[in-house]
Protein backbone atom coordinates (compact mmCIF):
# COMPACT_ATOMS: atom_id res chain seq x y z
CA UNK A 1 0.00 0.00 0.00
CA UNK A 2 1.38 3.39 -0.99
CA UNK A 3 2.25 6.04 1.49
CA UNK A 4 -0.10 8.95 2.53
CA UNK A 5 1.16 12.89 1.46
CA UNK A 6 1.29 15.56 3.56
CA UNK A 7 -1.41 18.33 2.53
CA UNK A 8 -3.35 21.11 4.36
CA UNK A 9 -2.26 19.79 8.10
CA UNK A 10 -3.63 16.07 7.62
CA UNK A 11 -2.07 13.01 5.58
CA UNK A 12 -4.27 11.77 2.91
CA UNK A 13 -3.60 9.17 -0.14
CA UNK A 14 -2.22 11.10 -2.96
CA UNK A 15 -3.94 11.28 -5.96
CA UNK A 16 -1.44 9.49 -7.99
CA UNK A 17 -0.51 8.71 -11.28
CA UNK A 18 1.77 5.38 -10.43
CA UNK A 19 3.85 4.64 -7.47
CA UNK A 20 7.70 4.02 -6.85
CA UNK A 21 9.84 2.27 -4.21
CA UNK A 22 13.38 3.28 -3.03
CA UNK A 23 15.58 0.89 -2.86
CA UNK A 24 18.17 -0.36 0.18
CA UNK A 25 21.30 0.13 -1.65
CA UNK A 26 23.79 -3.10 -0.30
CA UNK A 27 21.16 -5.86 -0.74
CA UNK A 28 19.10 -3.51 -3.86
CA UNK A 29 15.56 -4.91 -2.52
CA UNK A 30 13.19 -2.55 -2.85
CA UNK A 31 11.68 -0.94 0.31
CA UNK A 32 8.37 0.87 1.06
CA UNK A 33 5.67 1.87 -2.22
CA UNK A 34 5.25 5.67 -2.50
CA UNK A 35 2.92 7.69 -4.68
CA UNK A 36 3.81 9.62 -7.68
CA UNK A 37 1.36 12.63 -7.38
CA UNK A 38 -0.21 14.75 -10.01
CA UNK A 39 -0.91 18.05 -10.28
CA UNK A 40 -4.00 17.70 -8.64
CA UNK A 41 -1.82 17.34 -5.28
CA UNK A 42 0.53 19.97 -6.23
CA UNK A 43 -2.19 22.17 -7.24
CA UNK A 44 -3.73 22.24 -3.30
CA UNK A 45 -0.70 22.36 -1.64
CA UNK A 46 -0.14 25.40 -3.59
CA UNK A 47 -3.51 26.99 -2.98
CA UNK A 48 -3.38 25.89 0.98
CA UNK A 49 0.24 27.13 1.15
CA UNK A 50 -0.75 30.44 -0.28
CA UNK A 51 -4.23 31.06 2.04
CA UNK A 52 -2.07 30.34 5.03
CA UNK A 53 0.70 32.77 3.79
CA UNK A 54 -1.82 35.48 2.83
CA UNK A 55 -3.92 34.70 6.60
CA UNK A 56 -0.53 35.16 8.28
CA UNK A 57 0.98 38.25 6.42
CA UNK A 58 -1.99 40.01 4.41
CA UNK A 59 -5.28 39.74 6.31
CA UNK A 60 -4.06 40.85 9.38
CA UNK A 61 -2.62 44.32 8.93
CA UNK A 62 -0.91 44.66 12.56
CA UNK A 63 2.59 45.53 12.31
CA UNK A 64 3.20 43.83 15.87
CA UNK A 65 1.24 40.95 14.49
CA UNK A 66 2.57 41.00 11.21
CA UNK A 67 6.91 40.96 11.78
CA UNK A 68 6.62 39.01 14.74
CA UNK A 69 8.64 35.85 14.28
CA UNK A 70 8.05 34.12 17.72
CA UNK A 71 6.12 31.31 16.00
CA UNK A 72 8.45 30.53 13.71
CA UNK A 73 11.45 30.09 16.26
CA UNK A 74 9.48 28.05 18.48
CA UNK A 75 8.40 25.63 15.81
CA UNK A 76 11.81 25.33 14.69
CA UNK A 77 12.91 24.59 18.35
CA UNK A 78 10.08 22.09 18.96
CA UNK A 79 10.58 20.35 15.47
CA UNK A 80 14.61 19.70 16.71
CA UNK A 81 13.75 18.13 20.08
CA UNK A 82 10.85 16.29 17.94
CA UNK A 83 14.14 14.90 15.81
CA UNK A 84 16.00 14.10 18.73
CA UNK A 85 13.33 12.18 20.56
CA UNK A 86 13.24 9.67 17.15
CA UNK A 87 17.23 9.81 16.43
CA UNK A 88 17.49 6.30 16.11
CA UNK A 89 14.30 5.45 14.07
CA UNK A 90 14.95 8.32 12.06
CA UNK A 91 19.06 6.79 11.47
CA UNK A 92 18.17 3.15 10.70
CA UNK A 93 15.50 4.38 7.89
CA UNK A 94 17.96 7.18 6.76
CA UNK A 95 20.86 4.02 6.70
CA UNK A 96 18.22 1.34 5.33
CA UNK A 97 17.52 4.18 2.28
CA UNK A 98 20.88 5.19 1.85
CA UNK A 99 23.75 2.77 2.96
CA UNK A 100 25.16 5.36 5.15
CA UNK A 101 26.45 4.41 8.41
CA UNK A 102 24.33 4.91 11.37
CA UNK A 103 27.35 5.79 13.55
CA UNK A 104 29.37 8.14 12.95
CA UNK A 105 27.99 9.56 9.93
CA UNK A 106 23.65 9.71 10.50
CA UNK A 107 23.22 9.50 14.47
CA UNK A 108 26.55 11.39 15.23
CA UNK A 109 27.19 14.00 12.57
CA UNK A 110 24.48 14.86 10.46
CA UNK A 111 21.55 14.20 12.40
CA UNK A 112 23.11 16.80 15.23
CA UNK A 113 24.09 18.84 12.39
CA UNK A 114 19.99 18.85 11.25
CA UNK A 115 18.74 19.92 14.74
CA UNK A 116 21.56 22.67 15.14
CA UNK A 117 20.69 24.28 11.90
CA UNK A 118 17.62 24.30 12.87
CA UNK A 119 17.97 25.97 16.06
CA UNK A 120 20.45 28.38 15.11
CA UNK A 121 17.63 29.55 12.39
CA UNK A 122 15.28 29.67 15.43
CA UNK A 123 17.46 32.12 16.65
CA UNK A 124 18.32 34.71 13.56
CA UNK A 125 14.22 34.48 13.43
CA UNK A 126 14.11 36.12 16.83
CA UNK A 127 17.19 38.69 16.68
CA UNK A 128 15.62 39.60 13.21
CA UNK A 129 19.18 41.15 12.24
CA UNK A 130 19.14 38.78 9.25
CA UNK A 131 16.09 41.18 7.45
CA UNK A 132 18.79 44.09 7.68
CA UNK A 133 16.55 46.96 8.83
CA UNK A 134 17.86 50.43 7.32
CA UNK A 135 16.76 53.64 8.23
CA UNK A 136 17.42 56.76 6.33
CA UNK A 137 15.65 59.48 8.83
CA UNK A 138 16.77 62.22 6.60
CA UNK A 139 14.79 61.16 3.56
CA UNK A 140 12.21 59.29 5.96
CA UNK A 141 13.11 55.98 4.00
CA UNK A 142 13.13 52.88 5.69
CA UNK A 143 13.59 49.02 4.57
CA UNK A 144 14.09 45.40 5.53
CA UNK A 145 13.82 41.65 4.43
CA UNK A 146 10.46 40.03 4.99
CA UNK A 147 9.12 37.17 3.52
CA UNK A 148 8.49 36.33 0.09
CA UNK A 149 5.68 33.60 -0.15
CA UNK A 150 5.27 29.49 -0.21
CA UNK A 151 8.86 27.86 -1.17
CA UNK A 152 9.16 24.74 -2.29
CA UNK A 153 12.32 22.38 -1.42
CA UNK A 154 14.04 19.94 -3.66
CA UNK A 155 16.28 17.44 -1.13
CA UNK A 156 19.25 16.06 -2.49
CA UNK A 157 19.80 12.28 -2.07
CA UNK A 158 23.30 12.38 -0.48
CA UNK A 159 22.20 14.23 3.17
CA UNK A 160 19.13 12.38 3.99
CA UNK A 161 18.93 14.62 7.06
CA UNK A 162 21.12 17.96 6.84
CA UNK A 163 19.73 18.86 3.30
CA UNK A 164 16.59 16.91 3.53
CA UNK A 165 13.53 19.18 1.66
CA UNK A 166 12.02 18.83 4.91
CA UNK A 167 14.65 19.29 7.60
CA UNK A 168 17.29 20.72 6.17
CA UNK A 169 19.00 24.16 5.66
CA UNK A 170 16.74 25.64 2.98
CA UNK A 171 13.48 24.25 4.84
CA UNK A 172 14.72 26.21 8.09
CA UNK A 173 15.65 29.05 6.01
CA UNK A 174 12.63 29.45 4.15
CA UNK A 175 10.52 28.55 7.66
CA UNK A 176 12.73 31.08 9.53
CA UNK A 177 12.29 33.56 7.14
CA UNK A 178 8.10 32.83 7.59
CA UNK A 179 7.12 31.68 4.60
CA UNK A 180 5.33 28.21 4.04
CA UNK A 181 6.98 25.36 2.37
CA UNK A 182 5.72 22.61 -0.03
CA UNK A 183 8.83 20.00 0.52
CA UNK A 184 9.57 17.63 -2.46
CA UNK A 185 11.39 14.62 -1.37
CA UNK A 186 14.21 13.43 -3.01
CA UNK A 187 13.28 9.35 -4.30
CA UNK A 188 16.19 8.09 -2.70
CA UNK A 189 14.92 8.25 0.85
CA UNK A 190 11.34 8.86 0.94
CA UNK A 191 10.77 6.71 4.42
CA UNK A 192 13.10 8.90 6.12
CA UNK A 193 11.59 12.23 4.58
CA UNK A 194 8.19 11.15 5.81
CA UNK A 195 9.37 10.89 9.15
CA UNK A 196 10.90 14.06 9.74
CA UNK A 197 7.63 15.36 8.09
CA UNK A 198 5.41 13.30 10.61
CA UNK A 199 7.72 15.36 13.58
CA UNK A 200 7.60 18.93 11.50
CA UNK A 201 3.42 18.64 11.32
CA UNK A 202 3.40 17.47 15.02
CA UNK A 203 5.27 20.65 16.02
CA UNK A 204 3.25 22.55 13.53
CA UNK A 205 0.55 21.97 15.34
CA UNK A 206 1.50 22.50 19.06
CA UNK A 207 2.92 25.68 18.09
CA UNK A 208 -0.09 26.94 16.38
CA UNK A 209 1.22 27.42 12.98
CA UNK A 210 -1.56 27.16 10.39
CA UNK A 211 -2.73 23.83 8.56
CA UNK A 212 -0.71 23.72 5.04
CA UNK A 213 2.50 25.84 6.47
CA UNK A 214 4.07 22.84 6.20
CA UNK A 215 3.61 19.75 3.41
CA UNK A 216 5.29 17.05 1.86
CA UNK A 217 4.91 15.96 -1.79
CA UNK A 218 7.01 12.50 -3.32
CA UNK A 219 7.56 12.46 -6.50
CA UNK A 220 6.04 14.45 -9.24
CA UNK A 221 5.85 14.08 -13.44
CA UNK A 222 8.94 16.45 -14.86
CA UNK A 223 6.14 18.72 -16.38
CA UNK A 224 4.58 19.15 -13.24
CA UNK A 225 7.47 19.84 -11.63
CA UNK A 226 8.17 23.25 -13.57
CA UNK A 227 4.66 23.70 -13.17
CA UNK A 228 5.14 24.28 -9.97
CA UNK A 229 8.33 26.13 -9.97
CA UNK A 230 6.39 28.94 -12.10
CA UNK A 231 3.04 28.95 -10.61
CA UNK A 232 2.16 33.07 -9.48
CA UNK A 233 1.20 31.84 -5.82
CA UNK A 234 4.86 30.72 -5.42
CA UNK A 235 7.55 32.75 -3.84
CA UNK A 236 10.63 31.26 -4.25
CA UNK A 237 12.30 27.28 -4.94
CA UNK A 238 15.37 25.98 -3.62
CA UNK A 239 16.86 23.19 -5.36
CA UNK A 240 19.92 20.60 -5.07
CA UNK A 241 20.52 17.94 -7.02
CA UNK A 242 21.81 17.16 -11.16
CA UNK A 243 22.66 19.40 -13.31
CA UNK A 244 20.23 19.02 -16.13
CA UNK A 245 16.99 18.46 -14.55
CA UNK A 246 18.04 21.73 -11.97
CA UNK A 247 18.48 23.74 -15.43
CA UNK A 248 14.83 22.68 -16.98
CA UNK A 249 13.56 24.11 -13.32
CA UNK A 250 15.25 27.47 -13.84
CA UNK A 251 14.53 27.59 -17.33
CA UNK A 252 10.36 27.20 -15.83
CA UNK A 253 11.38 29.27 -13.00
CA UNK A 254 12.66 32.46 -15.55
CA UNK A 255 10.11 32.25 -17.79
CA UNK A 256 7.99 32.83 -14.99
CA UNK A 257 9.99 35.52 -13.03
CA UNK A 258 10.29 33.30 -10.00
CA UNK A 259 13.75 33.21 -8.06
CA UNK A 260 15.19 29.54 -7.65
CA UNK A 261 18.11 28.99 -6.07
CA UNK A 262 20.06 25.85 -7.46
CA UNK A 263 23.14 23.63 -6.45
CA UNK A 264 24.04 21.67 -9.48
CA UNK A 265 27.82 20.60 -10.20
CA UNK A 266 31.03 20.78 -8.48
CA UNK A 267 34.18 19.55 -9.30
CA UNK A 268 36.40 21.28 -6.31
CA UNK A 269 39.55 21.52 -7.51
CA UNK A 270 42.72 21.29 -5.11
CA UNK A 271 45.95 22.82 -6.43
CA UNK A 272 49.14 21.36 -4.94
CA UNK A 273 52.19 23.15 -5.40
CA UNK A 274 55.97 21.92 -5.13
CA UNK A 275 56.86 23.32 -1.65
CA UNK A 276 54.10 21.33 -0.25
CA UNK A 277 54.56 17.99 -1.63
CA UNK A 278 58.43 18.84 -0.37
CA UNK A 279 57.67 19.39 3.03
CA UNK A 280 54.50 17.33 3.99
CA UNK A 281 53.91 14.75 0.87
CA UNK A 282 52.74 11.88 2.73
CA UNK A 283 50.51 13.75 4.84
CA UNK A 284 48.54 15.66 2.09
CA UNK A 285 48.12 12.20 0.31
CA UNK A 286 46.75 10.97 3.08
CA UNK A 287 44.52 14.35 3.48
CA UNK A 288 43.45 13.76 -0.25
CA UNK A 289 42.32 9.63 -0.23
CA UNK A 290 40.46 10.39 2.65
CA UNK A 291 38.73 13.23 1.43
CA UNK A 292 38.03 11.54 -1.79
CA UNK A 293 37.16 8.40 -0.67
CA UNK A 294 35.15 9.15 2.31
CA UNK A 295 30.79 8.55 2.03
CA UNK A 296 32.29 6.86 -1.33
CA UNK A 297 32.94 10.21 -2.37
CA UNK A 298 29.03 11.48 -2.43
CA UNK A 299 29.87 15.05 -1.15
CA UNK A 300 29.24 17.94 -3.33
CA UNK A 301 32.53 19.12 -1.93
CA UNK A 302 34.22 16.03 -2.96
CA UNK A 303 37.87 17.20 -4.83
CA UNK A 304 37.42 15.99 -8.27
CA UNK A 305 40.31 17.49 -9.95
CA UNK A 306 43.70 17.92 -8.19
CA UNK A 307 45.90 20.06 -10.46
CA UNK A 308 50.05 19.61 -9.50
CA UNK A 309 53.20 20.51 -11.52
CA UNK A 310 55.58 17.87 -13.37
CA UNK A 311 58.36 16.68 -11.57
CA UNK A 312 59.52 13.87 -9.36
CA UNK A 313 57.77 14.74 -6.06
CA UNK A 314 54.46 14.28 -8.12
CA UNK A 315 55.28 11.28 -9.96
CA UNK A 316 56.25 9.80 -5.68
CA UNK A 317 53.14 11.90 -4.84
CA UNK A 318 50.86 9.98 -6.94
CA UNK A 319 52.48 6.57 -6.94
CA UNK A 320 51.20 6.89 -2.76
CA UNK A 321 47.97 8.38 -3.59
CA UNK A 322 47.35 5.20 -6.00
CA UNK A 323 48.60 2.50 -3.31
CA UNK A 324 46.03 4.01 -0.72
CA UNK A 325 42.98 4.18 -3.79
CA UNK A 326 43.85 0.41 -3.99
CA UNK A 327 43.89 -0.66 -0.48
CA UNK A 328 40.81 0.98 0.23
CA UNK A 329 37.26 -1.15 0.34
CA UNK A 330 35.18 0.89 -2.51
CA UNK A 331 31.91 2.46 -0.18
CA UNK A 332 28.17 1.70 -0.99
CA UNK A 333 26.70 4.13 -3.62
CA UNK A 334 23.40 5.97 -3.08
CA UNK A 335 21.80 4.29 -5.43
CA UNK A 336 21.64 2.68 -8.84
CA UNK A 337 21.40 5.89 -10.76
CA UNK A 338 24.58 7.05 -8.97
CA UNK A 339 26.57 4.23 -10.03
CA UNK A 340 25.27 4.85 -13.35
CA UNK A 341 26.45 7.77 -13.30
CA UNK A 342 29.31 7.44 -11.68
CA UNK A 343 30.42 4.80 -14.51
CA UNK A 344 28.98 7.33 -17.15
CA UNK A 345 31.27 10.35 -16.03
CA UNK A 346 34.50 8.20 -15.84
CA UNK A 347 33.99 7.04 -19.26
CA UNK A 348 33.25 10.54 -20.48
CA UNK A 349 37.09 11.59 -18.93
CA UNK A 350 38.52 8.57 -20.68
CA UNK A 351 37.27 9.02 -24.24
CA UNK A 352 38.34 12.79 -23.44
CA UNK A 353 42.20 11.76 -23.26
CA UNK A 354 42.57 10.94 -19.49
CA UNK A 355 43.97 7.44 -18.79
CA UNK A 356 43.40 5.57 -15.78
CA UNK A 357 46.10 4.92 -13.03
CA UNK A 358 43.30 2.99 -10.87
CA UNK A 359 40.25 1.79 -10.92
CA UNK A 360 38.04 2.37 -13.59
CA UNK A 361 35.36 0.18 -13.37
CA UNK A 362 32.49 -0.93 -11.33
CA UNK A 363 33.80 -2.04 -7.75
CA UNK A 364 33.55 -5.27 -6.20
CA UNK A 365 32.06 -3.94 -2.75
CA UNK A 366 28.59 -3.81 -1.36
CA UNK A 367 25.74 -3.51 -2.95
CA UNK A 368 25.63 -1.10 -6.00
CA UNK A 369 29.64 0.45 -6.04
CA UNK A 370 32.32 1.61 -8.45
CA UNK A 371 36.08 0.93 -7.86
CA UNK A 372 38.22 3.53 -6.38
CA UNK A 373 39.26 5.60 -8.98
CA UNK A 374 41.57 8.22 -10.38
CA UNK A 375 42.39 9.32 -13.82
CA UNK A 376 45.42 11.19 -15.47
CA UNK A 377 45.60 14.16 -18.05
CA UNK A 378 48.41 16.33 -19.19
CA UNK A 379 47.76 20.20 -18.50
CA UNK A 380 47.86 20.26 -22.27
CA UNK A 381 45.54 17.47 -22.96
CA UNK A 382 42.70 19.75 -20.28
CA UNK A 383 43.32 22.94 -22.28
CA UNK A 384 42.41 21.30 -25.97
CA UNK A 385 39.26 19.90 -23.64
CA UNK A 386 38.06 21.76 -20.54
CA UNK A 387 34.41 21.01 -21.37
CA UNK A 388 34.72 17.47 -21.39
CA UNK A 389 37.49 17.23 -18.79
CA UNK A 390 35.16 18.79 -16.56
CA UNK A 391 32.60 16.13 -16.47
CA UNK A 392 31.67 15.60 -12.98
CA UNK A 393 32.17 12.28 -11.42
CA UNK A 394 29.84 12.31 -8.42
CA UNK A 395 31.79 9.34 -6.48
CA UNK A 396 35.15 8.16 -5.07
CA UNK A 397 36.86 9.28 -8.40
CA UNK A 398 38.56 12.28 -9.19
CA UNK A 399 41.14 13.25 -11.94
CA UNK A 400 44.87 14.13 -11.87
CA UNK A 401 45.88 17.49 -13.96
CA UNK A 402 49.69 17.70 -14.12
CA UNK A 403 50.96 20.62 -15.95
CA UNK A 404 53.94 20.94 -17.22
CA UNK A 405 54.71 24.49 -15.30
CA UNK A 406 53.32 27.79 -13.71
CA UNK A 407 52.18 29.45 -16.34
CA UNK A 408 50.41 26.21 -17.68
CA UNK A 409 48.70 25.37 -14.47
CA UNK A 410 47.66 29.04 -14.21
CA UNK A 411 45.90 28.41 -17.85
CA UNK A 412 44.34 25.03 -16.31
CA UNK A 413 43.03 27.16 -13.49
CA UNK A 414 41.52 30.00 -15.99
CA UNK A 415 39.84 27.35 -18.44
CA UNK A 416 37.63 26.26 -14.80
CA UNK A 417 34.25 26.50 -14.73
CA UNK A 418 32.71 27.83 -11.32
CA UNK A 419 32.56 25.59 -8.22
CA UNK A 420 31.43 25.79 -4.52
CA UNK A 421 35.17 25.51 -3.29
CA UNK A 422 39.01 25.02 -4.48
CA UNK A 423 42.15 24.51 -2.45
CA UNK A 424 45.85 25.34 -2.43
CA UNK A 425 48.37 23.51 -0.67
CA UNK A 426 51.59 25.52 -0.38
CA UNK A 427 54.91 25.88 1.67
CA UNK A 428 54.44 26.63 5.17
CA UNK A 429 57.50 28.77 5.38
CA UNK A 430 57.07 30.36 2.08
CA UNK A 431 58.74 28.94 -0.30
CA UNK A 432 55.73 29.18 -2.94
CA UNK A 433 54.27 32.47 -1.83
CA UNK A 434 55.38 33.74 -5.32
CA UNK A 435 53.41 30.78 -7.30
CA UNK A 436 50.83 31.22 -5.00
CA UNK A 437 50.08 35.10 -5.79
CA UNK A 438 49.87 34.05 -9.17
CA UNK A 439 47.10 31.07 -9.01
CA UNK A 440 45.02 32.12 -6.37
CA UNK A 441 43.54 34.99 -7.50
CA UNK A 442 42.60 33.44 -10.49
CA UNK A 443 41.14 30.28 -8.24
CA UNK A 444 39.47 33.55 -6.20
CA UNK A 445 37.04 34.13 -9.22
CA UNK A 446 36.35 30.51 -9.78
CA UNK A 447 35.05 29.17 -6.44
CA UNK A 448 32.74 30.22 -3.59
CA UNK A 449 34.71 29.24 -1.07
CA UNK A 450 38.97 29.42 -0.79
CA UNK A 451 41.01 27.05 1.39
CA UNK A 452 44.49 26.75 1.91
CA UNK A 453 45.90 23.64 3.23
CA UNK A 454 43.00 21.57 3.73
CA UNK A 455 40.63 19.47 1.98
CA UNK A 456 37.26 20.45 1.02
CA UNK A 457 34.86 18.43 2.32
CA UNK A 458 34.02 19.72 5.37
CA UNK A 459 31.12 22.43 5.46
CA UNK A 460 30.80 24.26 8.78
CA UNK A 461 27.30 25.42 9.77
CA UNK A 462 29.07 29.22 10.49
CA UNK A 463 27.57 32.53 9.53
CA UNK A 464 30.97 33.09 7.53
CA UNK A 465 30.47 30.25 5.70
CA UNK A 466 29.38 30.38 1.88
CA UNK A 467 28.05 27.03 0.36
CA UNK A 468 27.92 28.58 -3.44
CA UNK A 469 29.62 29.51 -5.92
CA UNK A 470 29.90 30.71 -9.81
CA UNK A 471 27.30 28.48 -12.33
CA UNK A 472 27.74 25.76 -12.34
CA UNK A 473 28.29 25.27 -8.88
CA UNK A 474 25.04 27.51 -8.13
CA UNK A 475 22.34 29.04 -9.78
CA UNK A 476 23.69 32.66 -8.65
CA UNK A 477 27.06 33.39 -7.21
CA UNK A 478 25.70 35.90 -4.29
CA UNK A 479 24.19 33.60 -2.16
CA UNK A 480 24.77 30.62 0.08
CA UNK A 481 22.96 27.73 0.85
CA UNK A 482 24.94 27.17 4.59
CA UNK A 483 25.31 29.92 7.01
CA UNK A 484 22.93 31.41 9.09
CA UNK A 485 21.61 34.84 8.79
CA UNK A 486 22.81 35.04 4.69
CA UNK A 487 21.07 31.83 3.85
CA UNK A 488 17.58 33.14 5.00
CA UNK A 489 18.00 36.15 2.43
CA UNK A 490 17.52 34.15 -0.65
CA UNK A 491 13.80 33.80 0.00
CA UNK A 492 13.20 36.86 1.35
CA UNK A 493 12.01 40.00 -0.45
CA UNK A 494 13.51 43.56 0.21
CA UNK A 495 10.00 45.79 1.50
CA UNK A 496 10.94 49.41 1.30
CA UNK A 497 8.69 52.46 3.17
CA UNK A 498 8.59 55.71 2.43
CA UNK A 499 7.36 58.38 4.12
CA UNK A 500 5.27 55.93 5.99
CA UNK A 501 3.51 57.03 8.90
CA UNK A 502 5.43 55.61 11.77
CA UNK A 503 2.51 53.70 14.00
CA UNK A 504 2.05 51.62 10.48
CA UNK A 505 5.78 50.85 10.29
CA UNK A 506 7.19 47.37 11.14
CA UNK A 507 8.64 47.88 14.60
CA UNK A 508 12.22 47.22 13.42
CA UNK A 509 12.16 50.46 11.68
CA UNK A 510 10.47 52.78 13.84
CA UNK A 511 12.55 55.18 15.32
Amino acid sequence: MSQPILIAGRWRPARASGTFRAENPVSREPLDEFPVSTWEDCDEALRVASEAFHARWVNDWSPEKRHDAGAFAAFLDEYAARIEARKSEIAETAHRETALPISPRLADNELPRTTNQLRQAAAAARDGAWALPTIDKQNNIRSLYGPIGPVIVFGPNNFPLAFNSIAGGDFAAAIATGNPVIAKANTSHPGTTMLLAQEAQAAAEKVGLAPGWIQLLYRTGHEDGERLVSDPRLGATGYTGSRAAGLKLKAAADKAGKPIYLELSSINPVVILPGALAERLDDIAGQFATSCLMGAGQFCTNPGLLILLAGEATERFLETIVAKFKAATPGTLLSANVAKSLAHGVSMLIRAGAHTLVGGKPGTGSGYCHANTLLRASGQQFLEAPEALQTEMFGNASLVVVAEDLDEACRVVEQLEGNLTGCIYSHAAGADDAAYAQLAPRLRLKVGRLLNDKMPTGVAVSPAMNHGGPYPATGHPGFTAVGIPASLRRFAMLQCYDNVRANRLPPQLRD
